[in-house]
């Protein structure tokens, strides 16, 4: 792959470090030869007298995470299962709202790209252009919206492009290889392997579909592929990414940070996490 990328506007082109940060971050990752762990936090979910979201944001990307995502909450999650639809309605009871989730980010020097997932419902409402603005305002490197579908994504991608955001599109198991080729050709940062049908939260074991879908994106592209959705234990991460990159883990650090409000208990599940697939 380059190293240059072109700006959409026809100036010069950006170094790919400058471009896409994400993508550059999980790409040295990769080439190290080590595995890519993104954890995702609820943006304005409270955690207790020990500090507010943003130190546990510190703390997991201090533990080990390569970049970490944030979600900003949303009434209707359609993707989220119990754990963060309970921490999204939590954080939204105390207030938080878009605006203050980014202006929180923007104050935050985590050390470690930073992506964005929500619905596309508020982000219409924003308006595309002013979202992906506010993004980059913001540091944010990149956007996720999984209520998008590739065929409705054009504004919603030459909007953030021309922010320069990282547009992550999703992967879902059930897509033909003609659909997933073009899902990767779009993508940006990674490619998002969902790792099995239906919404996030924890599980027991491994669905064998997650290994299946991340060989089908590498066979594709040269992006970095991660595998979310399901993945609930250091030992599923490290099974996962014997194909994968690397891994998304949500549910089950929500779920630690609901049940304990410590930013040092979640840090410590994402620094086992760590360890575990630097193992291997």
């Amino acid at each position: 792959m380059s190293d240059v990328v072109v700006r959409p506007d026809g100036e010069p082109a950006l170094p790919l470090e400058t471009a896409r940060p994400l993508e550059t971050a999980l790409r040295s990752q990769r080439a190290r030869g080590g595995k890519c762990l993104v954890p995702y936090l609820t943006g304005g979910l409270f955690t207790g007298a020990d500090g507010d979201w943003t130190d546990v944001l510190g703390s997991v990307a201090a533990a080990g995470a390569d970049a970490v995502e944030v979600g900003i909450p949303f009434s209707d999650p359609v993707m989220d299962g119990p754990v963060i639809q309970e921490a999204s309605e939590l954080a939204l009871a105390d207030g938080a709202n878009p605006p203050g989730v980014l202006d929180a980010l923007a104050s935050c020097d985590a050390g470690v790209p930073l992506a964005v997932m929500t619905y596309v419902n508020l982000v219409h409402r924003f308006g595309y252009e002013r979202f992906a603005a506010e993004l980059r305002r913001s540091g944010v490197a990149a956007a996720i919206l999984p209520d998008v579908p590739l065929e409705e994504s054009g504004p919603w991608c030459d909007a953030a492009d021309a922010a320069g955001v990282e547009t992550v599109m999703l992967a879902a198991p059930t897509a033909s290889e003609e659909r997933l080729g073009r899902i990767v050709v779009r993508s940006r940062g990674f490619v998002y392997a969902v790792g099995l049908m239906g919404v996030t939260g924890e599980r027991d074991a491994l669905a064998s579909s997650a290994k299946v879908i991340a060989g089908r994106l590498k066979a594709l592209t040269d992006l970095p592929v991660l595998v979310g959705v399901g993945i609930s234990t250091p030992e599923q991460a490290v099974e996962v990414c014997e194909v994968a990159d690397g891994v998304v883990v949500g549910s089950a650090l929500v779920r630690r940070v609901l049940e304990t409000r410590s930013q040092d208990a979640a840090a410590e599940l994402v620094a086992s996490f760590r360890a575990a697939i630097d193992r291997g």
